[in-house]
């Protein structure tokens, strides 16, 4: 580059610069960066006046009007100080068997609704940790059974989303809840509905998936967990595959699961039954379990192509059979034998000659 250049260069490298500077200054700044999940990681776990004492769940068995005073013990586990807001709520089970909790908007109405705090927030430096009272107070009317909620410690922070606007984010971790009230108990769980599909191969001597999609509901109130068994059968209870057992998912009194599972290898037998059976088990031991089927047409492909291989065969038989014996230039007698026109004439048959030639012929003198 000759020294006649150089300035040039620099007046373009300043220029690209400013360029750049005022166009930063034009566009919209960008979205918060979303922060690392060890700035907000805290435990919440159940405790005494002096802080956890070895228990993960908070359980009571208690009476209508029973009260309890009870703690919670919340670790704040990152790196900045953390506020947390502390109460509790009520729990159910999720359609995927999973223990929910009821939304920060949605009022607690069951056991979430027990339980007292004094509503202040707690601030807790990092790695420190906060000892929380609360009342668990039973209402007089309390059903007997399970009631189930949780204790949660939230920490609601301000972020900008992708439109610039401001929201808010509650993060919530929680401690499990568990009250049996005291009374009448009743465990049962049903199979409320059971729905096959198969998809049926075409090619002969293979197998196809069978799809299994069943609802299972705690019919009675107190937990229900177990094993569920899922079955594939034909007509007299032929087994079509390996059968596959699963884990019942904790259902929660009222509660429901629906789920759907897949059978490999099922033999299509015309008639494919798929059954759900499931063995619910509670606190108290097992209980009766319980069976619901439904069906599905699976055409044996590969039955059918041997019969009409076998047919089709049969058929060109008989076929080639029939055409041997109605072959051209044969006939058949009066009496049902089969003649040959090549073969001479019976005697005494009409259209016969007799005697020599040359007798036809009489000649006078």
């Amino acid at each position: 580059m000759t020294a006649a250049r150089i300035p040039r260069a620099r007046a373009a490298v300043l220029l690209l610069v400013a360029a750049v500077t005022a166009l930063a200054g034009v566009l919209p700044p960008s979205p918060a960066r979303a922060a690392p999940e060890d700035e907000f990681r805290w435990a919440v776990q159940p405790s005494d006046a002096n802080g956890p004492a070895g228990r993960t769940q908070f359980v009571y068995d208690v009476a209508a009007g029973q009260q309890i005073d009870d703690h919670v013990a919340i670790t704040n586990l990152s790196a900045k100080p953390l506020v947390f807001t502390v109460y509790a709520t009520d729990a159910f089970t999720a359609t995927d068997g999973a223990f929910a909790l009821l939304s920060a908007s949605q009022p607690a109405r069951d056991a979430g609704s027990w339980v007292g705090f004094d509503g202040k927030p707690h601030t807790v430096r990092p790695g420190q940790r906060v000892i929380v009272p609360f009342r668990l107070s039973v209402p007089g009317n309390a059903t007997p059974g399970d009631h189930a909620a949780g204790v949660i410690a939230s920490v609601t922070e301000q972020r900008v989303d992708a439109e610039g606007q401001q929201v808010n984010v509650d993060r919530r971790v929680a401690a499990r809840v568990y009250l049996r009230v005291a009374g009448p108990v009743t465990a049962t769980a049903e199979v409320e509905s059971v729905q096959v599909t198969y998809d049926n191969p075409v090619l002969p001597f293979t197998r196809g998936p069978m799809t299994i999609t069943y609802r299972v509901r705690n019919t009675g109130n107190v937990r229900v967990g177990g094993t569920v068994r899922l079955r594939a059968t034909g007509l007299l209870g032929v087994p079509l595959a390996g059968a596959a057992q699963i884990d019942l998912p904790e259902l929660l009194p009222g509660g429901e699961v629906a789920l759907t599972r897949r059978l490999d290898g099922v033999v299509p037998a015309g008639l494919v039954n798929g059954s759900v059976v499931v063995k619910p088990t509670t606190s108290d031991g097992a209980l009766p379990e319980t069976t619901r089927t439904d069906s599905v047409l699976a055409p044996p492909w590969t039955l059918l192509y041997l019969l009409l291989l076998v047919g089709a065969l049969l058929l060109w038989r008989w076929s080639r059979g029939r055409g041997r014996r109605a072959a051209p230039g044969t006939g058949t007698a009066v009496d049902g034998t089969p003649t040959d026109p090549t073969a001479p004439a019976p005697a005494g048959a009409p259209g016969a000659a007799t005697g020599d030639a040359s007798a036809a012929v009489k000649v006078r003198a």
